[in-house]
């Protein structure tokens, strides 16, 4: 890296910046904007792929997961493409994307939780990692029963991988910050798996059935449920 200490921290600015201003783009948001409503307001209450399969179902979380990932993905070759005078500039940007699609300011920071926009950051790192995490996703998802847990520890794991294969710490901890607000995201889903009212990984497969299990299932979701299901 050039020893310009200006046009160092304006890199890190316009990294930070980039990747910010794209989280905010939320495809789920849009999609349930669409149909006419706010997917914060409904279903799990975040705008999010997991949500989005919830109250839209499987097209709508392919179409999510996928945007999500790109978004990411996107920030961080862009900026490392941009910037290659500044050596973290991709994890600079990939992190700040994550947080601006969990807090994001046009949408009064109320976002999704991260998991399909971290998988973006570990994809524009090496594909060949995003494979192995992602299998170790669904191990996560099935062994533990619960599909939210997965961004929690692989948002501690794939920092730790990434100093051990890099050796660059400073990189390492950029990528470890956006783990701090996905804990604090999921803090509520871990108080639920306490109390036995979190949604299992068994609802890809049978979501009235856990509906039904937490509490959370009546005629007004069935008609609700029934209606979108007619507008797909």
């Amino acid at each position: 890296m050039e020893n310009n200490t200006p046009m160092t921290v304006l890199y890190i600015v316009l990294s930070c910046l980039f990747g910010y201003t794209l989280g905010n783009f939320s495809p789920s948001y849009i999609l349930g904007r669409r149909k006419g409503y706010d997917i914060r307001e409904e279903g799990s209450g975040n705008a999010g792929a997991t949500n989005a399969f919830l109250l839209l179902g499987k097209n709508a979380f392919f179409l999510t997961a996928i945007l999500d990932i790109l978004k990411s993905f996107a920030a961080w070759k862009l900026c490392a493409l941009l910037f290659p005078s500044l050596p973290f500039a991709g994890p600079i940007a990939g992190s700040a994307c994550i947080l601006g699609h969990i807090w994001p300011v046009l949408m009064h920071f109320r976002g999704g939780k991260g998991m399909a926009s971290l998988g973006g950051v570990i994809l524009a790192w090496d594909w060949r990692w995003f494979l192995i995490l992602l299998a170790a996703a669904i191990l996560i998802a099935f062994g533990t029963r619960y599909v939210c847990l997965v961004a929690p520890i692989i948002s501690v794991v794939f920092p730790v991988i990434h100093y051990i294969f890099t050796k660059d710490l400073t990189s390492s901890l950029i990528l470890l910050i956006p783990a701090i607000p996905i804990f604090i995201k999921h803090w509520e889903n871990f108080r639920r798996i306490r109390t036995g009212e979190e949604m299992r990984t068994s609802f890809i497969w049978n979501k009235e059935g856990e509906l039904k299990r937490i509490g959370k299932w009546n005629d007004k979701t069935q008609s609700q449920l029934e209606r979108r299901n007619k507008k797909q």
